[in-house]
C-alpha cells in the first residue's frame, strides 16, 4: 500500500489542523491505520489509531480530548483533526498501515507540524 499525507503546517498554540492520509495500491479497509509522530531528538512515538473498520479508536494521553482520528474507507482515506495544539505537538507525523493477517506495516513521507507564535 502506498501512503501519502498532506495538510501540515505552521498554526499558532491553541489553533487546529488536520492531516490527511491517502491510500493507494491495496484493500484500504485491510488495515489497522495509525498516526505516529517524530520530534527533533525524541523516537517516534504513537499518536492515535483506528481499526480497520472504524469501530474503535485509541489515543495517547498528550493528544486525548483534542486530536480526533477517523477514516473513510470508500475513499482510501485517513484523517487526524488536531485541535488546540500545544508547542509540544511540533513533530513531523506519519501516517501508518499495519496488516494483522501478514504482520506487515507500511509508512507514508511524513508532514511537518510547528505549532509556535
Amino acid at each position: 500500500v502506498r501512503l501519502v499525507e498532506s495538510g501540515g503546517g505552521l498554526v499558532q498554540p491553541g489553533g487546529s489542523l488536520r492531516l490527511s492520509c491517502a491510500a493507494s495500491g491495496s484493500t484500504f479497509s485491510n488495515y489497522i491505520m495509525r498516526w505516529y509522530r517524530q520530534a527533533p531528538g525524541k523516537e517516534r512515538e504513537l499518536v492515535a489509531s483506528i481499526t480497520e473498520i472504524g469501530d474503535s479508536t485509541n489515543y495517547a494521553d498528550s493528544v486525548k480530548g483534542r486530536f480526533t482520528i477517523s477514516r473513510d474507507n470508500t475513499k482510501n482515506m485517513m484523517s487526524l483533526q488536531m485541535d488546540n495544539l500545544k508547542p509540544e505537538d511540533t513533530a513531523v507525523y506519519f501516517c501508518n498501515a499495519y496488516w494483522r493477517l501478514i504482520s506487515s506495516a507500511w509508512w507514508g513521507q511524513g508532514t511537518q507540524v510547528t505549532v509556535s507564535s
